[in-house]
């Protein structure tokens, strides 16, 4: 048994035109899987296929674009990537937005709404689309890129840190309801990443010194350091490993000294 070996896998990883999920999906690629690119502009997708394409072959990668907040773009993701590959091994829930900072007092109703749609109730939707196929074959891999945020209290970003909880609840609610089909899902919680999408919380200086500060690695992580730990739970490495988060974050939730 190759422990990471996705060869014949075929992978679809959302948020995957950059950041975190450009990681996985390359990470994914060179482990042997051909990889499914999807956010929601088509040419950020198409150029990160094309990327795995002229690195590893042509076939190795596809653009489908596709908005989590809209239900029917990510049915048209599933079936699409089924027209193309015929089905679907691993699926990597890793599209996330944070449209607030501040504290709870501070968000709108429909900001939070918003925020509970697009990281909890997208990944609930999609999940539900591409499990079937996985429970009838009796193998599959899901994997729901939570955050370090969702055991963490926060005076900036705790709206979207409660919908990280609530991604690793439903992480283990369905591995109660998957496992006996032998289909696992597990979360990933990465702590902070050198990713557009965290700017704020790494770019300025002060939040940069923290970082090291409180940080026994004493820097923030790369999204290459993400890619490694899907491939772990996508093969065979990971295949008694189901209900879990694998915390990535340099040491910083277990730094008592912070």
């Amino acid at each position: 048994m190759k422990l990471f070996d996705l060869d014949g896998k075929i992978c679809v990883v959302t948020g995957s035109s950059r950041g975190i999920g450009r990681a996985i999906a390359k990470a994914a690629a060179q482990a042997g899987a051909k990889v499914v690119i999807s956010s929601r502009k088509q040419d950020a997708c198409d150029l990160v296929a094309n990327e795995i394409n002229a690195d590893l072959g042509e076939g190795r990668a596809v653009a489908i674009a596709a908005s989590i907040s809209s239900k029917s773009d990510l049915q048209h993701l599933v079936d699409e990537t089924r027209r193309v590959f015929g089905k679907i091994d691993v699926l990597v829930c890793n599209a996330a937005s944070n449209p607030h900072y501040g504290p709870l007092a501070s968000i709108t109703d429909e900001t939070f709404v918003k925020l509970f749609n697009n990281n909890v109730l997208s990944n609930h939707w999609l999940i539900g689309m591409v499990a079937p196929e996985m429970i009838e074959r009796k193998d599959g891999s899901i994997i729901v890129i939570s955050s370090v945020g969702g055991s963490l209290g926060s005076s900036a970003i705790g709206a979207y840190n409660i919908t990280k909880a609530a991604d690793l609840q439903l992480v283990r609610n369905l591995a109660v309801e998957f496992g006996p089909h032998n289909v696992r899902i597990n979360a990933i919680s990465p702590g902070i990443i050198k990713t557009d999408f965290a700017k704020p919380l790494y770019e300025s200086k002060d939040a940069s010194e923290a970082i090291e500060r409180v940080t026994p690695l004493r820097r923030a992580g790369e999204p290459a350091e993400i890619g490694g730990a899907a491939v772990f739970l996508a093969s065979a490495a990971g295949s008694y490993m189901t209900g879990q988060s694998l915390v990535i974050d340099g040491g910083r939730t277990i730094n008592g000294d912070s």
